[in-house]
């Protein structure tokens, strides 16, 4: 391990204070409850998307005390903040109406055919088939469309608060590992696959099947283990929303792939999302409310990750490195669960000369846990923002998120350890 800097010191106790932090907002919202006269600082507290970002303002506020401005801005656009960027822009675009009625008219066709209750076959194919469609629409835009469908159907229905957790636990996990049959759609396998020559067909081969695999099989058991609430739940009756003209629809898609093929450049993307703007503006009576302000606070929370995870290196790779395949494996796993898995597989990606099993296993392992807490994927805090009013206090518990998340993330470890 390197002697890291003063700044470095700093940057990763901040790093475990925001950890701490992300565990504790349950907390900031009972003291904005119990003392109303600072209720908005705790509030403000109280979210989790603006944990990352709060602690990272603190970084450059201690690099522009200690080493003075031109210092804290050189390390500021030293940063990539595509990743935050793109993920703001995914989620807008797929939590339009015209993206969400075609997404929901294609699952109900599909649920139709499956020999099961209409509601349980929905809930089923939006825990399964909308993460898998992740390695291909990207993973944010997956999660972004699922939690959306969840919480405008099943969400909006009394239901057991064992239900949610244990539907959020096998969403994160699904994401996380539903995006790794392609080499461009889930973070983690984004920053490395261009360099280690990853393609397709190695990704199906090595990672694709054995996720699908876990993907179906985690699915399937949640299901299965809420089917008596699922039956008594139904689905949402709603036949208004489906009068979007097909044009419409098509210019949404057309918007959403485009997106997707330009993920990589910002100036590209951010061009193409105010095309969108204004088409979405032009037509505003075809479209909801856009959700921008759960977008932004998704894309902070990523570039607040962006910022201080930039300085946890002189750590997190000395302790990578001294591993072997399958301690890195679990390793990777459970690193994941206290930062962001994109950023471990990053780290990997910088060292030279590493076995081809050594980097199937990082990549491996952060993917299995990207579903543990909010931070541990990027797609995470999109399905976050979405889903938490409907739990108790407008907040997920990240206690109750971890446990969840523990079986669905068990059948990732015997998927890719095993078969």
């Amino acid at each position: 391990m390197t002697n890291p800097t003063s700044i470095e010191l700093i940057a990763a106790v901040l790093f475990a204070l925001a950890v701490i932090h992300t565990f504790s907002t349950k907390f900031f919202e009972h003291l904005a409850h119990s003392q109303p006269r600072h209720a908005g600082i705790w509030h403000l507290l109280g979210e989790v998307e603006v944990v990352f970002g709060f602690w990272a303002m603190i970084l450059i506020l201690f690099i522009f005390a200690a080493s003075g401005k031109m210092e804290a801005i050189t390390y500021l656009e030293s940063r990539d903040f595509t990743e935050p960027m793109f993920v703001f822009v995914i989620m807008v675009i797929a939590g339009t109406r015209p993206i969400l009625d075609f997404a929901a008219a294609t699952v109900q066709r599909a649920a139709i055919v499956l020999p099961v209750h209409t509601g349980m076959a929905m809930y089923f194919l939006l825990l399964a088939f909308v993460p898998l469609l992740g390695s291909f629409i990207t993973e944010p835009a997956a999660m972004t469309l699922a939690a959306l469908m969840l919480r405008d159907t099943l969400f909006s229905k009394e239901i057991s608060t064992r239900l949610k957790y244990a539907t959020i636990g096998v969403l994160f996990v699904n994401v996380s590992i539903g995006g790794t049959l392609t080499p461009f759609a889930a973070p983690p396998v984004l920053m490395v696959a261009g360099k280690w020559n990853w393609d397709i067909a190695f990704m199906i081969t090595t990672f694709g099947w054995k996720a699908t695999l876990a993907v179906i099989v985690n699915a399937l058991a949640v299901t299965w283990l809420f089917r008596r609430e699922l039956g008594h739940v139904g689905q949402k009756e709603d036949t208004a929303a489906a009068k979007t003209p097909l044009a419409v629809v098509l210019i949404h898609l057309a918007f959403l792939t485009l997106v997707v093929l330009f993920a990589h450049h910002p100036v590209a993307f951010m061009g193409i999302f105010l095309f969108f703007l204004g088409f979405t503006t032009a037509y505003h009576h075809y479209q909801s409310p856009l959700i921008l302000r759960e977008a932004l606070l998704v894309a902070f929370f990523l570039a607040g990750l962006v910022v201080l995870g930039g300085q946890q290196q002189w750590w997190l790779q000395p302790l990578l490195m001294d591993m072997d395949d399958t301690a890195i494996y679990f390793g990777a796993t459970a690193l994941t669960a206290i930062t962001d898995n994109a950023a471990l597989t990053y780290l990997g990606s910088l060292v030279e000369g590493l076995s081809e099993e050594f980097k199937i296993a990082l990549v491996a392992g952060a993917v299995t846990g990207g579903g543990l807490t909010v931070i541990a994927n990027a797609p995470n805090p999109a399905g976050f923002a979405i889903l938490k009013s409907k739990f108790d206090e407008q907040s997920i518990h990240p206690l109750g998120l971890l446990i969840a998340a523990l079986p669905p993330t068990l059948m990732a470890v015997l998927a890719f350890r095993l078969l």
